[in-house]
């Protein structure tokens, strides 16, 4: 990492978030907050979190895995063709993932700020 710190990966970086629940969603804008991010969206629906992860800047994702009843996979799938990281945010931990996607991180609900933290800072890292 040279002189960078993990703090520095976090300071204004942009977050993309995707997560259906209001208090959810709320409680990871707080975190991304405290963490010195800057949060896009967020996305409570599949065709918002499509258009946001095609069009807007970020350099990581936060995408619960089933929003709205419906399984965020294309907007996962239009992330990674954009070759930036994402997260998978959910109840189930990682045995709810699909394949192609079982290698990228997950944070399990509820999750600390901690946990968070420590992925958001693998992730943005390892795409660095």
């Amino acid at each position: 990492m040279g002189t960078e710190t993990s703090e520095d990966l976090l300071n204004g970086a942009r977050v993309l978030v995707v997560e259906d629940e209001a208090a959810i969603s709320m409680l990871l804008e707080d975190m991304l907050l405290d963490f010195g991010c800057e949060v896009v969206g967020p996305a409570a629906r599949l065709s918002k979190a499509l258009e946001m992860a095609e069009s807007e800047s970020f350099v990581v994702a936060i995408l619960d895995v089933n929003v709205a009843g419906e399984p965020i996979y294309p907007v996962a799938e239009a992330i990674v063709r954009r070759g930036l990281p994402l997260i998978f945010s959910t109840g189930y931990g990682g045995a709810g993932i699909r394949e192609p996607f079982r290698d990228r991180p997950v944070v399990q609900k509820p999750f600390s700020q901690q946990d968070l933290k420590r992925t958001l800072i693998a992730a943005i890292a390892a795409a660095n």
